[in-house]
């Protein structure tokens, strides 16, 4: 028997919420990205590592807030909890070895390509194992093409992203990023909801695992938690807000030696004041 699927069962409050949350995380993740960027080598990894969290942490809560609205008629849903927490692990690896690739090896070619499509497999990976994770009684079954367009998306979602974190154009051109990257993996998720269709078996064993208030609703806790925690490090920290490098000594630039203009102005005012001197002294009163 086929059954009945809803993913708005809330209405416009998941998607717009998840949005939300899709957002907030590739904004952080970006200007994370771009600050990496700008600071000495040592500081790069943590900068890097960060992002990674702060990407997959969102679209992880994005992925969750929007399956709150989902329901099948006839049956109710479960999520077991440790392929659950696995998904989210998935996301902040996979989307880390993208990150770092960009972060080292820059935003462009090669390195672009690739660290966009490990990211964004790392997204729809994340996406189909949290599918996975559920617990119903029937069987979910995927339309092949739709979710060949839904990884798609996803790929080329964290390949824009990627390019435009590499720009470093400041903070409003990250939050139109983060808002085109929020869009493209809402889109993605919702893509995916619309490959999948529910047969269910008609039995009367229940299924087993945590019902999605009681499951869903802490866990979200933690990367909300650390999401708002990141966005008070960006917030309060100018170089990443204003998306600017420090401005570099003269004497440190490379090619100009250090110090020879200095040198060169001082013997020019040590020579100045004695032609003015003699210049004067010369004019005296009996010579007019």
């Amino acid at each position: 028997m086929q059954g009945t699927v809803d993913g708005f069962s809330y209405g416009l409050v998941t998607p717009l919420v998840a949005y939300f949350m899709a957002c907030l995380g590739g904004a952080l993740g970006l200007r994370c990205t771009t600050r990496s960027m700008l600071v000495a080598q040592s500081w790069r990894p943590g900068w890097l590592a960060l992002g990674s969290a702060a990407i997959g942490s969102g679209i992880w809560t994005m992925h969750f807030v929007a399956m709150m609205g989902f329901t099948v008629r006839g049956t109710p849903i479960h999520y077991d909890k440790a392929m659950t927490f696995a998904s989210l692990a998935v996301a902040i690896v996979m989307v880390g070895v993208g990150i770092f690739i960009v972060g080292y090896r820059g935003a462009r070619g090669t390195a672009l390509f690739t660290g966009g499509t490990i990211t964004g497999l790392g997204i729809a990976s994340m996406h189909y194992l949290g599918m996975a994770s559920m617990s119903l009684d029937g069987k979910l079954e995927y339309n092949t093409v739709t979710v060949g367009i839904s990884v798609a998306i996803a790929m080329a979602a964290a390949t824009a992203a990627l390019w435009a974190a590499g720009q470093v154009r400041g903070f409003l051109w990250s939050v139109g990023a983060s808002l085109v990257m929020g869009l493209a993996v809402s889109g993605m998720h919702y893509t995916g909801m619309a490959a999948l269709s529910v047969h269910l078996h008609g039995t009367s064993e229940p299924a087993t695992g945590d019902s999605p208030a009681s499951l869903l609703a802490p866990m979200l806790i933690g990367p909300l938690a650390f999401l708002l925690l990141a966005g008070v490090v960006v917030m309060f920290d100018p170089l990443m807000v204003m998306g600017k490098p420090a401005v570099v000594p003269v004497e440190h630039k490379p090619g100009i030696p250090a110090h020879t203009h200095v040198r060169h102005s001082a013997r020019r005012l040590r020579f100045r004041p004695r032609r003015t001197v003699e210049h004067r002294g010369s004019r005296t009163p009996q010579n007019r």
